[in-house]
């Protein structure tokens, strides 16, 4: 399966959850108000509001799943998981607004000493099955956001987990009126607006975490890393920086490698790290390396560096300095590796020019090219010619 039929199967299931919930918080919440509303519960009428915001927030959640599900495109090539990330923190916002207001106006009551009356058993049979509805569909939302992956479905599963909560709360305060603890009714209320403010603050902290793209946690770096390390070739890592879009992690790394492989084995390594990492942590949505000759972790940025020569500014330099000399006049490859702030040159010969051995020409060649301070390693490498 691609990765868009893979993120559409995903969105599809987020989205059936979501609904069977909302339908949920539909009967429920109407069961709650018109309870609370007959026997007088502020706490019953608070809970079933928060109820029918977890309906608003059903809709927007399967609106944010359905956009941030989407695969990149050319305005948004990693993806658009941040809708998930912004759609999490409006909900944080919202359950916090919420809260408020169900403890302000619950602490008002009871500053004014109103008391609540005797609810009756139906009402408490309606908290019961409320608070078992909201149980059960907590679990099963979980277990979806699970396995898609989804911090915002999952983020919606522990509202309703919230939601479950206050309810039992309300159930504890309509037990105590029952009994004649009409104050219990009211401050139960309080206790509902703290316990939803708390995970709205939760999700505000989380969401404000990603957004200003904060580093997984160190186990799980060290994880990565570890992970990496085992691919034969592999040096050294460091460098590794993650951070997180919607459900989905984005790895960026520098891998050391030996420092005369090829271009292409160096790159080919680097594939084999990204395979593996992949393999192991299905959550990578993107991994970038950049491949180092020796392990420069903590020294100055490259970009910040003297530059050094490239290869058509070598060619020429060398050439000033060793247009003369017949080795020079007869190479058939020259190879460049740029190691520890210096050029090692190596040159290819199908043969000596003359009598000399390798020797005395390497030393002809560096005493010419003496002024050359970046110049590095001299090594010549001779094929089946004259000598």
């Amino acid at each position: 399966m691609s990765q868009s039929q893979t993120r559409s199967a995903q969105a599809s299931q987020a989205n059936r959850v979501t609904l069977i919930g909302a339908i949920i918080d539909l009967i429920v919440g109407l069961a709650k108000v018109v309870a609370g509303w007959l026997v007088g519960s502020a706490a019953l009428i608070a809970d079933g509001i928060h109820s029918f915001s977890d309906i608003v927030t059903d809709i927007f959640v399967m609106a944010a799943t359905h956009f941030g599900r989407q695969a990149p495109d050319s305005d948004h090539p990693y993806g658009h998981g941040r809708i998930e990330t912004l759609a999490t923190l409006w909900l944080g916002s919202m359950l916090i607004f919420i809260a408020g207001g169900i403890a302000w106006s619950s602490l008002s009551r009871l500053l004014d000493g109103e008391i609540a009356s005797a609810p009756g058993l139906w009402a408490i049979c309606v908290a019961t099955v409320a608070l078992l509805a909201k149980e059960w569909i907590f679990r099963y939302t979980l277990t979806v956001a699970r396995r898609v992956n989804s911090r915002l479905l999952e983020a919606n599963a522990w509202h309703s987990r919230s939601d479950a909560l206050s309810t039992l709360v309300v159930l504890i305060g309509l037990l105590a009126s029952q009994f004649g603890y009409g104050w219990v009714d009211a401050a139960a209320a309080i206790v509902v607006g703290i316990m939803v403010g708390q995970v709205g603050g939760r999700l505000l902290w989380e969401s404000g975490q990603e957004l200003v793209d904060t580093a997984l946690p160190r186990a799980q770096q060290m994880t990565l890393y570890q992970t990496a390390m085992t691919v034969p070739g592999v040096q050294g890592i460091h460098d590794l920086r993650t951070r997180r879009i919607g459900g989905e992690v984005l790895l960026d790394l520098h891998i050391v490698v030996a420092p005369r492989v090829t271009v292409s084995e160096a790159h080919e390594i680097g594939n084999a790290v990204s395979r593996q990492l992949r393999d192991a942590h299905p959550d990578l949505f993107d991994v970038t390396f950049h491949i180092d000759p020796h392990d420069d972790a903590g020294e100055t940025e490259h970009s910040l560096r003297p530059a050094l020569p490239l290869r058509e500014d070598v060619e020429q330099l060398l050439d000033d300095v060793w247009h003369d000399l017949p080795l020079w006049k007869e190479r058939l490859a020259l190879n460049l590796h740029y190691i520890d702030e210096h050029i090692d040159v190596s040159i290819y010969i199908d043969g000596l020019p003359d009598d000399r051995n390798l020797d005395d020409a390497a030393h002809e060649l560096r005493d010419a090219a003496s002024a050359l301070t970046w110049l590095g390693r001299l090594r010549i490498w001779q094929g089946p010619g004259k000598a």
